[in-house]
């Protein structure tokens, strides 16, 4: 994940769509400067569609590392990095889908 505010907004909603129980710990937080990094946990149920994965009714729990810098006290851009294959065998897939290509 990579980004600006809007990349920011469009991902969490595609995650909440795809999670719409979506539970997030903080396990750690970080700032300096304009930035601040966190890892975060994430739970949740697959019940929408997700990266073109129909919905699977299965929970997932799946860790992530944020860094994002702030300006004006909102985020301007985003980074966030999670294991995709680990969430992949969460959901039971046998073949994991090739990424759409970005535009």
């Amino acid at each position: 994940m990579r980004g600006d505010l809007k990349d920011f907004k469009q991902k969490e909603s595609e995650a909440f769509d795809a999670f719409p129980d979506m539970h997030v710990t903080i396990d750690d937080m970080v700032a300096e400067g304009d930035k601040v990094a966190a890892r975060v946990t994430m739970t949740g149920t697959h019940k929408g569609e997700f990266m073109g994965i129909p919905p699977t009714n299965k929970k997932v729990t799946i860790s992530l590392i944020f860094i994002d810098r702030f300006a004006g006290g909102k985020i301007v851009e985003d980074h966030g990095e999670y294991s995709a294959l680990d969430l992949m065998r969460q959901l039971g897939l046998k073949e994991i889908p090739t990424p759409k290509k970005e535009k």
